[in-house]
């Protein structure tokens, strides 16, 4: 991969309602850049291994267990792990996906930034994977975070002048790790990739036999974390489109903010027809 060459506008600096990205239109690789302000610099514990986290999705619209994940996750990592959580990426999938309710990838990645900018002090969201024209495989976007982090980045410092190489780790919900465990969704080969050289952390959720997912991984098993939901929250992007569509409250489901972007820009107000910022206004059909 080529090493990012141009500054793309901080988005843990913009305040404005569109997340920073009025200015940067989808599909611009030429302006992109890794976004690392948020990072960890160096370790607190070098006895530990440094932990990124990873979490790939839709986001349509991101909700506030999307965020609670990476809580949980890091709180797992402190008291239940040998690693020493560094970061945390949000990456929206691109428009390539062609998913039922997918907002444009622009206001997608707007929501993400809104979200994380302001409820959050070590979380930040990558537009690598939104702004590709094809769609990107889970694998082929951890690959990317191990580029920038390891290679670009050469990992993390320690408070003796070190440098460790960072473990970058998916961060999903149990859903994931079902299809995962479902005969001819994913290839033998994804799963080698994603499970064998990565790894996950896997949420529980409701609804979703962990152990019956987990007995045909059992090769990878060593690379699966399950965090348990000490307090139950179910709540998804399909159901907030569903309430937003009937025109209910989605108030404590989702950031004030991101609920305030989601009105302003008139989404999710049909089957997920939504028209990108530079065409606020038009009639234009999602994809």
């Amino acid at each position: 991969m080529e090493t990012p060459e141009k500054q793309l506008a901080a988005p843990w600096t913009d305040t404005s309602t569109d997340g920073g990205m009025s200015n940067v239109p989808a599909g611009d690789l030429i302006n992109y850049t890794f976004p690392k302000a948020r990072l960890k610099e160096c370790m607190s514990d070098a006895s530990r291994t440094p932990l990124l986290l990873v979490a790939c999705g839709s986001f349509s619209p991101i909700t506030y267990l999307h965020l609670r994940m990476f809580e949980m996750a890091a709180d797992y990592a402190k008291y239940s792990s040998e690693f020493e959580v560094i970061g945390g990426y949000l990456s929206p999938v691109s428009d390539a996906y062609r998913k039922a309710g997918l907002a444009n990838a622009e206001h997608r990645v707007a929501m993400t930034r809104i979200a994380t900018e302001q409820s959050s002090k070590w979380l930040d969201v990558d537009p690598w994977e939104a702004i590709q024209k094809e769609y990107q495989p889970t694998a082929v976007v951890l690959d990317h975070f191990e580029h920038e982090i390891n290679e670009v980045q050469r990992g993390i410092a320690t408070r003796d002048g070190e440098r460790k190489a960072v473990r970058i780790v998916l961060l999903a919900g149990a859903d994931l790790i079902q299809t995962m465990s479902t005969p001819g969704v994913w290839s033998q080969k994804d799963l080698d990739h994603i499970l064998g050289k990565y790894g996950v952390f896997i949420v529980e959720r409701t609804g979703t036999d962990i152990d019956d997912a987990l007995a045909t991984l059992t090769p990878w098993r060593h690379n699966i974390w399950v965090i348990q939901q000490l307090i139950q929250n179910d709540v998804s992007s399909t159901k907030i489109r569903l309430f937003l569509k009937r025109e209910m409250s989605v108030r404590y489901l989702v950031p004030a903010p991101v609920i305030n972007y989601i009105e302003e820009h008139g989404l999710y107000e049909d089957d997920g027809a939504s028209s990108s910022i530079h065409e606020k206004g038009k009639d234009v059909q999602a994809k």
